[in-house]
C-alpha cells in the first residue's frame, strides 16, 4: 500500500526517513526521539522519550542493580500502553530507550 501524500509531506517537515523509523529528535520539545508509525494503514507522527533519561539505551553488562529496578519499573508502569502497540509512544520508548 503506498503512503498518503499528507503522510510523506508531514515525514518530509519532520525530517524522517521512513515509516516506522524512529530517529533523535532535535528541538525545544522536552522529547528525545520521533517517529512516524503505522499500523493497519493509519498513520501517526509520536514524538517519545525523555530528553537526558539516565537508563537510556539496552541493558549493559555489569548494570548496577538500581539501573535494572529502574528499567524493571518502567516496563512495568507502563505496560498496558505498551501493548497497544506501534501507535503509542511508550511502545516506542520501550523499544528504543529502555
Amino acid at each position: 500500500m503506498a503512503i498518503p501524500e499528507r503522510v510523506k509531506t508531514k515525514m518530509k517537515d519532520a525530517g524522517l526517513k521512513g515509516v516506522n523509523k524512529p530517529q533523535r529528535l532535535n528541538d525545544d520539545s522536552g522529547k528525545s526521539h520521533h517517529v512516524m508509525a503505522s499500523e493497519g494503514g493509519k498513520y501517526k507522527y509520536i514524538k517519545f522519550g525523555e530528553k537526558g533519561a539516565s537508563t537510556a539505551g539496552k541493558p549493559k553488562s555489569g548494570e548496577s542493580d538500581k539501573m535494572k529496578k529502574k528499567r524493571a519499573s518502567f516496563k512495568a508502569r507502563h505496560a498496558k500502553n505498551i501493548k497497544k502497540g506501534k501507535m503509542s509512544a511508550a511502545y516506542w520508548a520501550d523499544k528504543v530507550k529502555w
